[in-house]
């Protein structure tokens, strides 16, 4: 079945009706919500995440596949407890739906230190699920994805089990506790099986259990073992569907070229020259820029260049300096949080030693394979959207907005996406896409953005700035005094997305900094939020992503001034607040082989941030080749409480790691006249295959909770590579990119 024929209705839970096919599952709520899968014709479903018709069991998996492995745990979760094999299944992305809502991403906000979250304050949190809920959230985003499916999507898989065998049980006249399940179908007695297709239509007129039991860890066969991942076939046999793959008859094909002043309206432009090239068939004006619709994307991108365009100027400072110049003044201004505020942070311990350091680093790109691209088809008072898209209900409303209907007459189909990092929880290019099948009625067409264009119109990783004091004695850390300078992803997020700021201290702008396991007795957190009009959105471990820099960094120094081996001095203030984050550090020291000693041409560094409820230690080793800086090898250990699959898990940890490692070596955006200068890898690389180091991960299981794996592995690779190079060449260099100061093989 398809999920292109998928319409919504509501439901009541616990109801079912399928004729030729039936959909299983468990919703906890009070009251009714939308049923996103209603498929055309005779069939019909009644929920979520399950769905058994005569070809066998479809999956559906309502958050987006970009790379991280999610359609393939979350499909396991449902598969381990309904007794379907993981080669038998088939996967879809849900449809646009408030049904689909992360209940673990709306928690995220609250101003707790993850790692000491009592009973209730774990309660409290899950609480807000409401509040994802009512908001809609189906959001992938925040390493919350397994977190919040991890429950919901196993009962509806046992949900689906315990109907089956209802229904087998009717037919046979048998008790249900005399049958069990296994591949696809019940097992009688006497060893007969009954599939699952076969009793479809009986388990239609049976309601699901509300709280089928759920099996123990210890019982299950999926989870918790590496599977093969459902989406590698198509995407090694070039068969998988991306946005920029989506094709439909009669399809045209368009480009925009906006303001590269961000945000800035244009004045006028003359799109004669394009015009005149054959095969452009539109330019169209949009406002603060304009879209050119060709035969094909190639013609598109040199047409929309011939066009001459007289841009605005930028509603910001316009150069790099000038930029950070006014998040400096930030710390003139009244702090937005102290959510760590511990013993005196004020006044200098006696007998201790004082050290101080300012940090910094810059605006940052996502840079994701695949440009950001959309496709529309407008017809009637009906909009379809295709695309790569991490919020689809998001999608849908603003896209909505743009072609002037009613968001229920909107579909949106979900692609796998070629890179995400945050950046495809935009909706911009979507929107722009609607608005370009605004004025081409009944004509489908697909909007892609040129590398350039995608680069230069980011949500950007916020430029920010630190100020650390701290004071050592008696090789113990005794304060230590944080003051983080940034825009507030957050606030601008929010209020561009959903049209409101949330109000009160903002705990994604200080993440990775207060709420770290140390035992430091006066010890202090604050955050001062810059206001300018530049763009910028969640990049991949959001505030940890700058804060693990410097609060880690500045971590190391505090040892070094101290006299104390740093993974030591990381340990001994760390295991008498939580035994997980000390566990992480004990096992890079292990695998590692850290002794605190290096050889000449040699350099080790260790590092430490606990994000999205994981703690994660790295250790980086680089090595003098020839007088550039060679990342030879690096060692993870994390702790997720319980790694569904442990191979995804590692290969997140990588990709966290690499990702952060090309961010510190030369990631870096800069601004001149308003615009961003870097437009394309020659000039915005990351570190390619001969340049990565090896790497070895270990996955631990001691925390009490499951946590997330997508972002952990980012925060602390940046810090490891810095403490790396200043064990070996004895400078400390308190600014990203590292590429500025030192040469790195790449």
């Amino acid at each position: 079945m398809s999920l292109g024929k998928i319409a919504r209705r509501t439901f009541l839970i616990g109801s079912a009706a399928v004729a030729g096919g039936v959909a299983f599952g468990v919703w906890y709520a009070r009251k009714p919500v939308d049923n996103p899968l209603d498929p055309e014709g005779e069939a019909l479903a009644l929920n979520p995440y399950v769905i058994v018709d005569r070809a066998g069991v479809s999956i559906v998996v309502p958050r987006a596949e970009m790379g991280q492995g999610v359609r393939t745990t979350l499909a396991a979760l449902v598969a381990e407890e309904l007794d379907v094999e993981m080669d038998a299944i088939r996967t879809l992305h849900g449809p646009a739906s408030d049904s689909y809502y992360n209940g673990a991403l709306a928690g995220l906000g609250l101003p707790f230190k993850d790692y000491a979250m009592s009973d209730l304050q774990h309660a409290i949190r899950e609480q807000m699920g409401v509040m994802g809920k009512a908001l809609g959230l189906q959001v992938t985003g925040g390493s919350t994805s397994t977190v919040d499916a991890f429950d919901k999507m196993r009962h509806a898989g046992a949900a689906a089990r315990e109907t089956l065998k209802a229904a087998a049980a009717e037919r046979l006249g048998v008790p249900a506790e005399a049958l069990s399940t296994g591949a696809g179908a019940v097992i009688a007695p006497d060893g007969a099986r009954l599939p699952y297709p076969e009793l479809a239509e009986a388990a239609a007129r049976i309601d699901p259990p509300r709280a089928p039991a759920l099996r123990p860890a210890a019982e299950w066969r999926i989870l918790g073992k590496s599977q093969p991942r459902v989406d590698m076939v198509e995407k090694a046999t070039g068969t998988a569907r991306f946005g920029l793959d989506v094709r439909l008859p009669g399809m045209k094909f368009a480009t925009v070229r906006m303001n590269p002043r961000l945000g800035a309206p244009m004045r006028s432009f003359d799109a004669s020259a394009a015009e005149e090239m054959p095969g452009v068939e539109r330019v169209i004006d949009l406002g603060t820029g304009i879209a050119v619709v060709a035969s094909n994307t190639w013609l598109a991108f040199r047409a929309a260049e011939a066009v001459e365009i007289d841009w605005a100027e930028a509603p910001y400072p316009d150069t790099t300096e000038a930029l950070f110049a006014e998040i400096a003044r930030a710390f003139d201004t009244a702090p937005n949080s102290a959510l760590r505020d511990d013993g005196d942070a004020d006044t200098l311990p006696e007998g201790a030693t004082e050290i101080a350091a300012e940090y910094r680093v810059p605006y940052l790109a996502h840079a994701t394979m695949e440009p950001v691209n959309a496709t529309a088809l407008l017809g009637g008072d009906r909009l379809e959207v295709w695309g790569g898209f991490q919020s689809p209900p998001l999608v849908r409303d603003h896209c909505a907005e743009a072609a002037g209907v009613a968001p229920e007459a909107v579909r949106v189909h979900t692609t796998y996406l070629g890179g995400g990092f945050g950046r495809r929880g935009e909706v911009d290019f979507a929107v722009l896409a609607a608005l370009v099948a605004r004025e081409m009625p009944g004509t489908p067409v697909q909007v892609a953005w040129s590398r350039e264009e995608d680069m230069g119109h980011d949500f950007y990783r916020p430029g920010a700035l630190a100020r650390f004091r701290g004071a050592v004695r008696a090789g113990r850390a005794v304060l230590l005094d944080g003051a983080i300078a940034a825009q507030s992803v957050t606030r601008e997020s929010a209020q561009r997305l959903a049209g409101f700021a949330p109000p009160g201290a903002d705990k994604g702008h200080v993440e990775g900094a207060y709420d770290q396991p140390y035992a430091i007795p006066n010890y202090r957190i604050r955050g001062h939020l810059a206001e300018m009009k530049l763009p910028i959105g969640f990049w991949r471990a959001v505030g940890a992503s700058f804060n693990g820099f410097f609060h880690d960094s500045f971590i190391d120094e505090l040892a070094h001034a101290a006299g104390a081996d740093p993974l030591e001095f990381r340990l001994a203030h760390m295991r008498e607040v939580h035994a997980p984050s000390a566990g992480v550090l004990d096992a890079v020291r292990e695998m590692s082989g850290w002794t605190g000693e290096t050889p000449d041409g040699t350099g080790r560094g260790v590092a430490f941030t606990y994000s999205f409820g994981t703690p994660t230690a790295q250790v980086v080793e680089v090595v003098d080749e020839d007088g550039a800086i060679r990342i030879a090898r690096a060692w993870i250990a994390c702790d997720v409480g319980t790694a569904l699959d442990p191979r995804i898990v590692e290969s997140q940890m990588v990709s966290g790691l690499l990702y952060g490692l090309s961010a510190a070596v030369m990631g870096e955006i800069t601004f001149e006249g308003g615009e961003a200068q870097q437009g394309n890898f020659h000039d915005y690389d990351a570190l390619r295959i001969h340049s990565a180091p090896a790497v070895e991960v270990r996955v631990l299981e001691t925390a009490e909770r499951l946590s997330g794996v997508g972002e952990p592995g980012t925060p602390p690779s940046m810090p490891a590579l810095a403490n790396a190079v200043f064990d070996l060449t004895g400078e400390r260099v308190r600014e990203l990119p590292l590429a500025r100061r030192f040469d790195f093989v790449t």
